[in-house]
């Protein structure tokens, strides 16, 4: 049969942030039952075979315009939705797959409000659910909220042993467990450069404190100035105003302004796999961008200057080879990451992260085969856990059973200019409550 005479598959994409967005954009492309070839290089809507239509749920993480460019993911649509507004959009169209890249209590009320909205019909569309990056905090609170969609994708052979553990403990249906990796590896391998290039790969809120930051910012701009022959970089997520997947009270641009910059210093946006192609050497505190650079072969670094703990995450990395504190680096220490766990993470740079998909594929494809899904059926229910499903729900507008609550957000028409502006004020307002009276409340609070 002709290419040209196959219906693409229609995929939606819901997802509340830029980081989220590029999970779930790359991973609708990854996991899409299409012929493409797998080259290690990230596919995209457009050449990939499938119909992709984005979603961005409205709130405090809506990612601007500059981040949705700054992600490089394209889509044939893409527009801002309430979870209300979505949930019926998807009562009318038809789509094959939906992936639903969310924080935790968002999937849940997705969830909840698809099973509703689709109640009577015969036919429905496969549901994916998944994490971004590294699982490190809230293992089981955020796995049950999953629990329900026919997908929950684990980046590697870890998280996919750990997901079935949570859910067979709490006797849920572990069955929808399945193991791929992080969508969006991949790059030319690395090749030493002159002169080295050393990337420090900042995250919006680890560590929290005014104090740390600070730190590891003085000890960025020192290593600069004891390497006057390597080009020092800072990775920034978000420029200020913006949010991403985290709140970030105290941006590095913020703490820099007071700071005398060697000439081989400098602060950085774009994309990180454009950023990983120049450097020799990746640092950071716990970013899922250590996963990108060992997938790579780049010399990686998981610093311990602040200690090793659960609350920033390198607790993580232990056993990886990769943990390391500035000291060692300015005496020129160059980490050797552990084989054996490099592979359990799904980055190992082997060749097989080229068939990491090919499961999540083969059961999408035999899903749809099926013609009729049975309803979503989460772990949560009102009588499962009638103290916690209905704020959880609440907090996207829906009742308990799903429904939209009254006076929720209206989907008959398009917001007007008024709605529009206000909607910015608003999140504007949030922003500069965030970033600017609660650090100065939470001082005040300490004298």
């Amino acid at each position: 049969m002709p290419v040209s005479s196959v219906k693409p598959l229609r995929v939606a994409v819901l997802a509340d942030s830029d980081t989220r967005w590029k999970w779930g954009a790359l991973t609708a492309n990854r996991i899409s039952p299409t012929e493409f070839t797998e080259s290690g290089e990230s596919p995209e809507a457009a050449d990939s075979g499938i119909r992709l239509d984005g979603f961005l749920l409205r709130g405090r993480a809506t990612p601007t315009a500059r981040q949705l460019e700054e992600v490089g993911v394209r889509a044939h649509s893409l527009r801002e939705v309430t979870a209300v507004e979505f949930l019926r959009e998807m009562s009318k169209e038809t789509y094959d797959v939906l992936v639903l890249a969310l924080v935790g209590g968002g999937v849940q009320a997705i969830l909840h409000g698809l099973a509703h909205a689709w109640q009577g019909r015969t036919r429905r569309p496969v549901v994916v659910t998944g994490y971004v990056g590294v699982v490190y905090e809230k293992l089981a609170d955020g796995l049950l909220l999953r629990h329900g969609a026919d997908l929950v994708l684990a980046n590697s052979r870890q998280d996919a042993e750990r997901f079935r553990a949570v859910y067979e403990g709490v006797g849920a249906d572990a069955s929808s467990v399945t193991e791929v990796a992080l969508p969006f590896l991949g790059g030319a391998p690395y090749e030493k450069k002159d002169p080295c290039t050393v990337v420090f790969a900042a995250q919006p809120s680890v560590p929290e404190s005014r104090t740390d930051r600070a730190y590891l910012l003085d000890r960025l701009i020192r290593h600069a100035r004891r390497h006057p022959g390597r080009e020092v970089l800072l990775k920034l997520r978000s420029k200020p105003g913006e949010h991403t997947t985290h709140i970030e009270e105290l941006p590095y641009q913020k703490l820099v302004r007071k700071q005398g910059l060697p000439a081989n210093f400098r602060l950085v946006y774009g994309n990180m796999g454009e950023v990983l192609d120049e450097a020799d050497l990746l640092v950071t505190v716990s970013s899922t961008a250590a996963l990108e650079s060992l997938h790579r072969r780049i010399p990686t670094v998981v610093l311990t200057d602040l200690g090793v703990r659960e609350a920033l995450g390198n607790h993580h990395f232990v056993g990886s080879g990769c943990l390391a504190s500035w000291d060692q680096l300015d005496a020129g220490h160059v980490p050797t990451p552990d084989a054996e766990w490099v592979a359990r993470q799904g980055v190992a740079p082997d060749g097989s992260y080229a068939t990491a998909f090919d499961e999540a594929r083969r059961r999408i494809t035999e899903l749809l085969a099926t013609g009729e899904l049975p309803p979503l059926k989460p772990y949560y229910t009102p009588v499962t856990a009638p103290g916690y499903l209905p704020g959880v729900l609440a907090r996207h507008h829906l009742a308990p059973d799903g429904s939209p609550l009254p006076g929720a957000p209206s989907a008959d028409k398009a917001a007007g200019p008024v709605r529009q502006i206000v909607r910015r004020a608003a999140r504007g307002a949030y922003r500069h409550g965030v970033q600017r009276v609660a650090p100065v409340i939470r001082r005040m609070g300490e004298l």
